[in-house]
C-alpha cells in the first residue's frame, strides 16, 4: 500500500488526512459541518468520508494516530466535541445513544501553545471546539508532567516553544521551530520526516509580535515522504491560515536555505486568500499589489508541483477567501514548473465535489488519471502528467 494524502471538500475550511503505508494516520484540522447532513442543502458528507478512511482498534473504536490543529479558528476544528473523544480513554463511551456513533480517538495530538496565545480573543473569541481542544492539550500536558511516558490517548506533541519558559520541563514532547521529528504516536518512522517551520517564537519587539498575532499565526509544517528509495520522494508544505507578514518573515529567514520551504504539494494558505500574499485588500484597493517576499516563500515549487485550494469554488469576483487574484498568482507558480492547481470545491466538478486523494510515489504525488481534471498554467487537462524529478 502506498502512502496517501487526502484533501476533503469542506467548504472554506481544512481537513487533510495523511495515511502512511502501514495505515498510520495523521489528521490535520477538521471542518465537519452540520450542512453535510442536511438533505435540503446537500454537501459532501465529510463525517462519513473521514470515518470510512479510519481504522478501528480491538474494541471497535475508530481512531487517528495523530491529530494536528494548525490554529484555533472554527473552520479548522468544527465538530471536534461532537465527533472526537476528549478526556482519558477510561472515560470512553462504548455504548452511545441511539443514532450516535462511537467517537474518534485521538491517540496523539499535536498542539502549539503559541497559536492560542496569539488568537485574537476580543475580535474573534475562541469557539467552543477550540476551547475544548485547548483543555484537552492542557490535560495531556498535565499527564506528562505527572507520569512521564504516556500511553495512546494521553500523548501530546508540543509544536514550538512557549513564551516565558512555560514549556520548560516538556523537552521530551517538544519540537522547536526549525527542528524535525520522525516519531508518531510513540513509533519511530523511517518513511516520513516532519519539519516544524512555524509558528515563530514570541518576539521581543512588541509591534512585530502584534503583526504576527494579526496574521493568523499557524503551525507550518513541511512533510517529507520516503518512497522508492528516495527520502524526499514528496515534500508537502502546509501552513494553516498564515498571513502575508508570516510568509514575508519566512522568506527573510529561509531565502538562503530554500530546501526547508520547497514542495511537491502545497496547501494554499487560508483557503487561497489574497491576505496570504498581499498587504493590500483585494476587494477595497483599486490596484492591490502582491508581496514579492511572501510570494517568493510560496514559490519554492519542484517541477510538476501541485497547489491545492481547500475552499469553495473560486469565482472571478471580490470574494476573499477564496480569492480569484490569489488563484491567478498560484497559477503563475504552477505554470513555471509545469504543475497543476486544484480546488477542493471544484473537484472533479463543482456540482458534486469529492476528496482529492494523492498517492505518494517516487515520482511525487499522483492523482488517479481517470478522475484528474487539473488547471495548469492556462489550460485544462485530464490526467496527471508529472514526470520524475531529479533527486540529488
Amino acid at each position: 500500500m502506498k502512502a496517501t494524502i487526502t484533501f476533503f471538500p469542506v467548504d472554506n475550511g481544512d481537513m487533510t488526512l495523511i495515511k502512511l503505508s502501514d495505515k498510520t494516520t495523521i489528521l490535520a484540522d477538521i471542518n465537519l459541518r452540520e450542512s453535510a447532513e442536511d438533505e435540503e442543502h446537500p454537501a459532501y458528507d465529510a463525517v462519513k468520508g473521514l470515518r470510512d478512511n479510519l481504522e478501528k482498534d480491538e474494541q471497535g473504536r475508530p481512531y487517528v494516530d495523530a491529530f494536528l490543529l494548525s490554529h484555533p479558528d472554527q473552520d479548522h476544528c468544527r465538530g471536534l466535541q461532537k465527533h472526537f473523544h476528549l478526556g482519558p480513554l477510561s472515560d470512553y463511551d462504548l455504548d452511545p445513544l441511539e443514532g450516535e456513533k462511537l467517537k474518534i480517538v485521538m491517540r496523539e495530538i499535536w498542539s502549539s501553545p503559541m497559536i492560542f496565545r496569539r488568537a485574537n480573543k476580543e475580535d474573534n473569541p475562541l469557539c467552543d471546539d477550540a476551547k475544548a481542544f485547548n483543555s484537552e492539550a492542557r490535560r495531556r500536558v498535565k499527564c506528562f508532567r505527572n507520569k512521564g511516558n504516556l500511553e495512546a490517548g494521553d500523548r501530546i506533541l508540543i509544536i514550538g516553544e512557549d513564551k516565558d519558559r512555560k514549556t520548560q520541563g516538556l523537552e521530551p514532547i517538544l519540537v522547536e521551530v526549525d527542528d524535525s521529528f520522525i516519531t508518531i504516536n510513540g513509533e519511530t518512522r523511517d518513511d516520513i520526516s516532519i519539519r516544524v517551520l512555524g509558528p515563530f517564537q514570541v518576539q521581543e519587539d512588541v509591534e512585530e509580535e502584534e503583526r504576527l498575532e494579526k496574521n493568523h499565526s499557524s503551525v507550518i509544517l513541511q512533510y517529507s515522504f520516503a518512497e522508492g528509495g528516495l527520502d524526499d520522494a514528496c515534500l508537502f508544505l502546509s501552513g494553516g491560515d498564515a498571513g502575508v507578514y508570516i510568509w514575508e518573515k519566512m522568506w527573510e529567514k529561509k531565502k538562503n536555505k530554500t530546501s526547508d520551504i520547497e514542495y511537491d504539494l502545497l496547501l494554499a494558505p487560508h483557503h487561497c486568500s489574497w491576505h496570504s500574499i498581499s498587504q493590500d485588500s483585494w476587494s477595497k484597493d483599486e490596484n492591490p499589489q502582491v508581496s514579492k517576499d511572501a510570494k517568493a516563500a510560496l514559490s519554492q515549487a519542484h517541477e510538476g508541483a501541485l497547489i491545492i485550494s481547500s475552499s469553495k469554488r473560486i469565482r472571478n469576483d471580490k470574494n476573499d477567501p477564496p480569492c480569484w487574484g490569489a488563484k491567478k498568482e498560484y497559477l503563475s507558480i504552477t505554470q513555471k514548473v509545469d504543475g497543476e492547481f486544484h480546488c477542493t470545491g471544484e473537484y472533479p466538478n463543482k456540482e458534486a465535489p469529492e476528496p482529492l486523494v494523492f498517492k505518494i510515489t517516487k515520482e511525487g504525488p499522483q492523482l488517479p488519471a481517470e478522475k484528474s481534471v487539473a488547471v495548469t498554467g492556462a489550460a485544462v487537462t485530464s490526467g496527471s502528467t508529472r514526470e520524475p524529478r531529479y533527486h540529488g
